[in-house]
């Protein structure tokens, strides 16, 4: 059976299996040709805007967006404010949709300014990543130097329990999530909408990009040990739904990643995983578009030849200096006396005090549980 259907008792979703692009799809030498053979599509900026729209709308189609409500009420709950060395963490939770709370936290910059940059940070899949210690010292040193940063669950991780993570619509859900995430970022005290960011690693690196393919508040990104000419994600969350193929385009994760175009963007790549070819493959495909439009310093790749997969140390710091430039973000905020970028200002936090839902403060009851019933939130109409 190609087809498979999400059941729901309202309009059948339908899922065509045959368009799938999954985990390892091409050999990396089938990978590179494929690039070729995209670029040979077009020949000038005029032709590449023309891909990059049908490319879009793949995205948008294949991920049954447009059946998704939209502006629903956010009916954000934020509480536990603490206060460290240059920088606030608040527990807070928003509805995505109707009885479906996204979880997560909110660090905020101690220091009063006129305006404050917003970075959204997913995370790719692991032990419950959120309350792990990479990502907390990642959203603190950025609050620290200026942002209002948000980190949020991937469904089926941390706190967010009402539906599995590889539910068939994990891939729809998660986008819609991120740009709710940014809906409610940008409705926040003096935020500035001209400076939005969004870094994440792994499967965070797929909402990255993907995020920024789609949503144009989005004005810098840093997709992180994600995008690959061969590997198109191994997770139903990224690679579950037909956005890469239809009976009338074929295109990959680094097209994807170039929609973002010409706005700044930074990959960091490895040696040790599917992007360990990406300063002679994927950047050098995304910089030519890049150039395009004339802007190809507004690409840039760090790559770590003897590093594997993960946001580690080395990684954070090539991201705080590129989202330092293009988001007007204070480095030296985070700097030693040695002039060292430097974490050991963070506290970081055991689990029970980073979640949203507890004792004190219960998940409400009306919240939605179960796949199904998520699923028919997904194809609601207002």
């Amino acid at each position: 059976m190609v087809i498979t259907t999400v059941s729901t008792d309202l309009q059948a979703q339908t899922i065509d299996t045959t368009m799938l692009c999954r985990g390892a799809y091409y050999t990396e030498a089938e990978g590179k040709a494929a690039l070729a053979q995209f670029a040979s599509t077009y020949k000038d900026l005029q032709g590449w805007e023309k891909r990059a729209q049908r490319i879009k709308q793949g995205i948008l189609d294949g991920s049954q967006l447009a059946a998704v409500p939209k502006n629903t009420p956010l009916k954000p709950i934020i509480h536990s404010k603490r206060t460290y060395d240059g920088y606030t963490v608040e527990n807070v939770a928003f509805e995505s949709l109707p009885g479906f709370f996204v979880t997560g936290n909110l660090y905020r910059p101690l220091k009063e300014q006129a305006s404050y940059a917003a970075i959204l940070s997913p995370h790719g899949h692991g032990n419950n990543p959120r309350f792990g210690e990479n990502l907390q010292k990642r959203c603190a040193a950025l609050a620290k130097m200026g942002a209002v940063v948000l980190s949020y669950d991937m469904i089926g991780y941390g706190e967010s329990d009402q539906c599995d993570h590889k539910i068939p619509q994990a891939l729809t859900l998660q986008t819609h999530n991120s740009m709710r995430a940014l809906d409610f970022l940008l409705s926040l005290p003096k935020v500035d909408p001209n400076r939005v960011g969004v870094t994440g690693e792994s499967g965070g690196g797929t909402q990255t990009f993907i995020l920024a393919a789609l949503d144009d508040r989005v004005k810098v990104s840093v997709p992180v040990v994600m995008v690959s000419a061969h590997f198109f994600g191994g997770c139903s969350c990224e690679s579950g739904m037909p956005i890469h193929k239809s009976q009338n385009h074929q295109t990959s994760n680094v097209e994807i990643a170039a929609l973002a175009a010409p706005k700044p963007m930074l990959l960091i790549s490895d040696g040790k995983d599917w992007t360990k070819n990406t300063p002679d493959v994927e950047y050098l495909y995304i910089r030519n578009i890049y150039k395009l439009y004339g802007k190809e310093n507004l690409v840039e790749n760090l790559h770590l030849p003897l590093e594997g997969h993960d946001y580690g140390i080395s990684k954070r710091k090539g991201a705080y200096q590129f989202l330092a430039k293009h988001l007007n973000l204070s480095l030296p905020a985070i700097q030693n006396a040695q002039g060292e970028m430097d974490e050991s200002f963070v506290k970081v936090e055991d689990e029970s005090t980073l979640r949203v839902f507890n004792t004190q403060h219960p998940r409400p009851t009306y919240a939605v549980k179960g796949d199904e019933a998520v699923s028919k939130l997904l194809t609601s109409k207002k």
